[in-house]
């Protein structure tokens, strides 16, 4: 009798098996698919946010112009997005106000400013459920916050990328920006942490 067992073999087989029926028939070459690797490994990192964030908390020239047009400011940076991201909308944290991020299609991000988006972004209960019950899902992954503060999600959509400018922690003010940069996280990037500042 034949297994019955259906279970999917593990991501990186399966990846490697589409990349190799592309190469096969000719859809795509061994090269691209490296360059994208290294992209995503090397260029498309958390990084770059960090260098925008710790830029704009130092920055009161440079953080206006990042709200206004964030895919220009980046730009100031060295920074790029692809052609397809027409806007990056910069969503400034407050004390009362905390700003979160998801793609209920799919998994969009500002991939080249924020990093490619996490595991738990692509599910399909923190895409769905979070513009239904964003106060539990944050308390769930560990962002419990006070009802004083509001919540306001945004979903991506096909022209527009998000990025969360987090609230500089009070005890950072004053640190250079490289110092600054070391605390960013890409979570406070799509908004479902706030940042503190590390132990001295």
């Amino acid at each position: 009798m034949a297994s019955t067992d259906q279970r999917a073999a593990p991501v990186e087989r399966r990846v490697a098996a589409l990349e190799q029926a592309f190469v096969e028939r000719n859809l795509v070459r061994t090269e691209d698919v490296d360059a994208v690797v290294h992209n995503a490994e090397e260029n498309w990192v958390p990084e770059n946010g960090a260098k925008v964030v710790a830029r704009a908390w130092t920055d009161a020239d440079f953080k206006r112009r990042l709200l206004e047009n964030g895919k220009a400011a980046v730009t100031e940076l060295g920074l790029a997005m692809p052609p397809h991201h027409k806007h990056l909308v910069v969503l400034e944290n407050t004390q009362t106000l905390q700003n979160v991020i998801c793609c209920t299609l799919c998994s969009c991000t500002a991939f080249t400013i924020i990093g490619l988006p996490p595991g738990w972004y692509k599910d399909f209960e923190y895409r769905s459920r979070l513009v239904r019950q964003s106060r539990t899902v944050l308390r769930e992954m560990g962002l419990d916050l006070p009802d004083e503060i509001d919540i306001k999600v945004w979903d991506t959509t096909t022209d527009t990328r998000y990025m969360v400018l987090p609230v500089q922690p009070e005890e950072t003010i004053g640190w250079p920006e490289d110092k600054l940069r070391e605390i960013v996280t890409k979570d406070s990037m799509i908004g479902v942490s706030r940042l503190e500042a590390p132990y001295r």
